[in-house]
Parts: structure tokens; C-alpha cells; sequence
């Protein structure tokens, strides 16, 4: 039996089971795995793939199928999804392997029996020439595009209604594949083109980022904590999107900073970078063992002026002293970064609900950490006007001791038609980057 194929479909059979994050199932596996690096690239790119498009591929199991897809074993319906996903959408694969490896990998998996099942259902979608059953585009726009990206209708439908169509497939089209992988150049070690040099010299390819000061593209990384520009803090990984939100915050060398959900430090990283490492940032975070990840993360960086510590984000804390710059990239549904993390798609809409009220409460704990005539910043990694506009538009209409506060020139040039100077949507699609929610307010009074 294959064992990459084998990896792949038990990180899949955990995520249906058990649940939790895509990323951590699929790595303990493939870490006991002991397969070779060729083979764990291939058992990522086929579990990531038929995450991702799961609901693609069980509309096509449900088109043929005899059988209903929900009286399906967990186990059946994996070495369907794997199967139809080698065929439908890796190139790589001859139809025939995808075929076959499916047949002997529902037999490693203890069912023998399903076997002529599973090479029934395969084989019929070949005789169909591998055809999509796509609602009609005209008469059901949002069950097409439902299935054609593997996003639930309700989602579809929400961004359709706040975005527009155009917009909306954007979203989607950027939905599907793997992210880039983005870095932030440590200034207070060393500058661009000595890093680009030295990552070169290690066999990473590295291109600057238009728009996007001291943010460089990779290629060709590997193992990132191999590199020995990275284990001397050269850089942090940090996606364009979260870059460009410690750049909003715009913080000065010798302000205090407070990051109050700040795990896994990114935002922190480069903002004490900003700060050319003097001052004072506080980074909280409500979980105790992040706390310690920001730490290392600090240290690794040289970046003293950050000192890590617990903290629960909805709640004040009269000890603490009035800061110049206030950071809270809030807790939210995640709907900006489902490339990265697929399952997050397939949650029910009544599971996002609850969520901007928490949220406004942790913007109006922040505001009262902010001095006069300092920044307030609130972010999210979503796509939701409830989650964003929705919430700032509140706050403002509540606190008119704050107002907008324009975001830097940069933002100008890279997101020119907007609503707001104040506040910014940043679109998976505009840039590469994760969908990402920015607003900055200044306290004016």
C-alpha cells in the first residue's frame, strides 16, 4: 500500500472524526510517517487538496453513487475524495493509479468488501468524462459557484450579497491552493539586500514585495527552520496582510505599545522592528503556552523591547498605564485565510454568530488602554461585514471621544478606491496575500 496515500487519508479520517485544525493532524502523521520528502509533499498537496475541495467532490460521489453519500463509511468516502481528486485535479496522477491506488487503499483500510464499490463509483465518473455536476450558472448562481469551489452555499451566499458577484468569485477563486509564502525582513538585524544575498546562498529564492516595504516572496525554502538566515533571526514569516497592519499602527521608537491578542507574534515582531527596538510592547495573549512561542520568537529576533505576558483581552486591567498605540487583531470566524486552513469553510453559519459581540467587547477594553492622542487598531483575518464595518461603524457612533484616523500613504497607493481613509478591506485576490480587516481610530479626547 502506498504509504503517502495512506498518511494522507488518516489526517483526512482524523479531521471528519475528531475535528480540529488541518495543519496539526496532517503534520503528527506525516511525522511518525518516516516517508521521504518527496512523498510527505505528496500526501500534503493530496489531504490539503481534497479538504479543500470536499464539496466538489461529494457532489460528484452523490452523482454517482447509488448509495447516499451519508450512509457512507468515513472510510469509503475518503478513498473516494482522494480518488476523484487525483483525477479531476492532479495532472501528475494517470487516472488509472487513481483508480487502482483508491481500490487497494480502501482494502489497507479494512474494507475489503467496498472495494468494487469504490472502483464502480470511480470508473463511472470516467465514463462521464470526469464532468462536474454544476447547477446552471444563470437560473442558480449560488449552488454553482457552491460546487465549483467546494464552499457552502450560505457562505457563497453572504459574500454575493455583501461583495457582488465579481468579488465574490474572487474570494472563491483565491479559496483554492496553497498560500505564498511571505517573510518581513529584520531591520533591526540586518536589511533586504544582505538578506535576499544570504538566501540565495542557501538556495532560497527571494523577490521584494511591490508596495510592501522590507516584505519579501519565497520559493524553494524547504524546511524553514534548516535555514540558518532564520535560526539567526534574520526574518520572521509573516503574511502581507499582517505586515501591513503593524504598519497602520505606525509606532515610533520609545512609545508604548500594548498587542492584546497577540499570538503568534508576528504583528509584534514587526512592529518592534518599526520601533528600531526601543520602547516599551507589551504582547498578551489569553493562552498560556503562546506565550512563550512570542517569547522565543522575540528572542530569536533580538527584539528586547517586547515582554510577553497572559492576559485576557475582554477584560481591564487598572495596573497597566495608558499606552500610545493599541492593538487588538480580534478573534474571529477566519473566513480571510481558507487557504490556509480549509475546515474553516465547513463550520455552520450559527457558529459565527455569537462572535461580534465578543469581538466589540474586546475593542471597547482596548479603547480604554489608549492615552490621548494615541492610536486605537482593530483586525481581523475575515470576510464579514458583521465582523468588520459592522463593528467600527458601532464604535464610533458609541465612543465620540475617538475618531477615523487615516491610514498611512501606503495603503492609498495599494487599495486607492475606498470607503473609508480610516479603515481598509484587503481582498485575498488584490495582492496574494490573506483576506485581512484593518481600522484605526485616534483618541481625541
Amino acid at each position: 500500500m502506498d504509504k503517502a496515500r495512506m498518511a494522507a487519508a488518516k489526517a483526512l479520517i482524523k479531521v471528519e472524526q475528531k475535528g480540529g485544525y488541518s495543519n496539526l493532524s496532517l503534520d503528527s502523521l506525516l511525522s511518525q510517517s518516516g516517508l521521504p520528502r518527496r512523498d510527505r509533499a505528496f500526501a500534503a498537496a493530496l489531504f490539503y487538496g481534497a479538504l479543500e475541495r470536499l464539496l466538489t467532490l461529494d457532489g460528484v460521489i452523490g452523482a454517482h453513487s447509488k448509495t447516499p453519500l451519508e450512509k457512507l463509511t468515513v472510510q469509503v468516502r475518503v478513498a473516494l475524495q482522494m480518488g476523484l481528486y487525483q483525477m479531476l485535479y492532479m495532472d501528475s496522477v494517470p487516472d488509472s493509479a487513481a483508480v487502482n491506488e483508491s481500490v487497494n487503499l480502501i482494502k489497507a483500510l479494512g474494507l475489503s468488501k467496498a472495494s468494487g464499490f469504490v472502483n464502480g463509483v470511480l470508473r463511472s465518473v470516467l465514463r462521464a468524462e470526469k464532468k462536474l455536476p454544476l447547477p446552471d450558472e444563470e437560473s442558480d448562481l449560488p449552488g454553482h459557484l457552491s460546487l465549483r469551489y467546494s464552499c457552502p452555499r450560505w457562505l457563497v451566499e453572504r459574500w454575493l450579497k455583501s461583495y457582488g458577484p465579481s468579488r465574490c468569485r474572487g474570494i472563491l477563486e483565491a479559496s483554492l491552493g496553497r498560500p505564498p509564502l511571505y517573510i518581513r525582513v529584520n531591520t533591526v538585524k540586518t536589511d533586504m539586500p544582505s538578506l535576499i544575498s544570504r538566501l540565495e546562498a542557501e538556495g532560497v529564492q527571494a523577490q521584494p514585495v511591490p508596495g510592501v516595504e522590507n516584505a519579501l516572496a519565497l520559493a524553494g525554502t524547504g524546511e524553514m527552520g534548516s535555514l540558518s538566515a532564520f535560526q539567526e533571526g534574520l526574518f520572521h514569516v509573516q503574511d502581507l496582510s499582517s505586515q501591513l497592519c503593524a504598519r497602520a499602527m505606525a509606532p515610533a521608537p520609545g512609545e508604548r505599545v500594548y498587542d492584546l491578542c497577540s499570538a503568534p507574534g508576528g504583528k509584534a515582531f514587526t512592529m518592534a522592528q518599526l520601533m528600531e527596538n526601543r520602547g516599551e510592547l507589551l504582547a498578551f495573549d489569553i493562552h498560556k503556552h503562546k506565550i512563550s512561542l512570542i517569547a522565543e520568537g522575540a528572542q530569536r529576533l533580538g527584539l528586547d523591547c517586547i515582554k510577553s505576558a497572559l492576559g485576557d483581552a475582554s477584560w481591564f486591567r487598572e495596573d497597566l498605564p495608558a499606552a500610545d498605540r493599541v492593538l487588538c487583531d480580534v478573534p474571529c470566524s477566519g473566513l480571510g485565510i481558507i487557504r490556509r486552513k480549509p475546515e474553516i469553510k465547513y463550520k455552520e453559519e450559527q457558529s459565527l454568530l455569537g462572535l461580534p459581540s465578543i469581538q466589540y467587547k474586546i475593542l471597547e477594553n482596548a479603547a480604554k488602554y489608549v492615552k490621548v492622542g494615541g492610536r486605537l487598531l482593530y483586525s481581523t483575518c475575515t470576510l464579514c461585514r458583521e465582523e468588520n464595518e459592522k463593528n467600527t461603524e458601532r464604535f464610533l457612533q458609541e465612543h465620540p471621544e475617538f475618531g477615523p484616523c487615516a491610514l498611512p500613504a501606503c495603503f492609498d497607493r495599494l487599495f486607492p478606491p475606498r470607503e473609508s481613509a480610516h479603515q481598509v478591506t484587503i481582498f485575498p485576490e488584490d495582492m496574494g496575500s490573506d483576506g485581512f480587516f484593518i481600522a484605526v481610530f485616534t483618541k481625541l479626547r
